[in-house]
């Protein structure tokens, strides 16, 4: 059978052939194969151009993945092995991303860590377990992740507790304090800068707060007690809550 002629569609030809069938290739595979007008093809040849071109199927694939946003290595894989590609053919796409310079491993770390230091809460343990988890090692993360400073991750921490103070209408001080302190060490950040930005802040227990917890558990028992044995209740109640006793006693 002869090539008879092509049509361009983007990145890929239609290759119509004399037999009545035509091909979707890519301009790699015309260009690796001459796939010019009354260009001779047995099925031999044809079997070979199907399988050299399946491989720049799975790249352009790869290709399209990476439009979005950079990816890794690891992430790419992933997503090929799902269509049921060969793993051949994976491996082939992924070497030429990186001749390329597609899958720049310091780059995707530089960035990642970039992003998630001015766009999320997260603090450096979170991020390493994150960049680990996308199969980067660990002394390639710390390279980038040490050049940020404790103030960088103090300033971070200061602001969540802002925050969360801002935030919080049922909290007594001690259990506020305790909650941010758990919170913060599940977002990554080390104990001795959490322990360090908190000795900074006098929480006080809010006396808005006080009443709202008082009014809600006189709702809650004032069918079950009478004055005296009600008020025990309410500030047994509160202290177990963290409220100051003194507090307690004025509100």
């Amino acid at each position: 059978m002869k090539v008879l002629k092509l049509k361009k569609y983007s990145n890929y030809y239609i290759v119509t052939l004399s037999n009545n069938t035509s091909l979707n290739v890519y301009e790699d595979t015309i260009l690796q194969y001459n796939l010019l007008p009354n260009k001779e093809i047995d099925n031999k040849l044809l079997k070979e151009i199907s399988l050299f071109n399946q491989k720049y199927e799975v790249y352009y694939k790869a290709l399209k993945y990476l439009k979005f946003k950079l990816r890794t290595e690891k992430e790419i894989k992933e997503k090929l092995l799902k269509s049921n590609y060969k793993l051949e053919d994976i491996e082939f796409s992924i070497n030429k991303l990186k001749e390329q310079g597609y899958l720049n491993k310091d780059l995707y770390i530089k960035s990642f860590i970039a992003d998630q230091v001015n766009l999320s809460n997260k603090g450096p343990r979170k991020i390493l377990y994150e960049l680990k988890k996308l199969g980067f090692k660990d002394e390639d993360i710390h390279m980038y992740l040490d050049l940020f400073e404790s103030d960088v991750w103090l300033d971070k921490i200061n602001k969540i507790i802002i925050k969360k103070e801002k935030a919080n209408h049922s909290l007594s001080s001690i259990v506020f304090k305790n909650k941010v302190k758990k919170d913060l060490i599940t977002l990554g950040y080390d104990i001795t800068l959490i322990e360090e930005a908190l000795s900074n802040y006098d929480f006080q227990d809010n006396k808005i707060i006080l009443q709202k917890e008082i009014n809600k558990l006189k709702r809650k028992y004032q069918n079950k007690y009478n004055n005296d044995e009600l008020e025990k209740v309410i500030k047994d109640k509160l202290y177990q809550k963290g409220f100051n006793i003194h507090d307690i006693d004025i509100v």
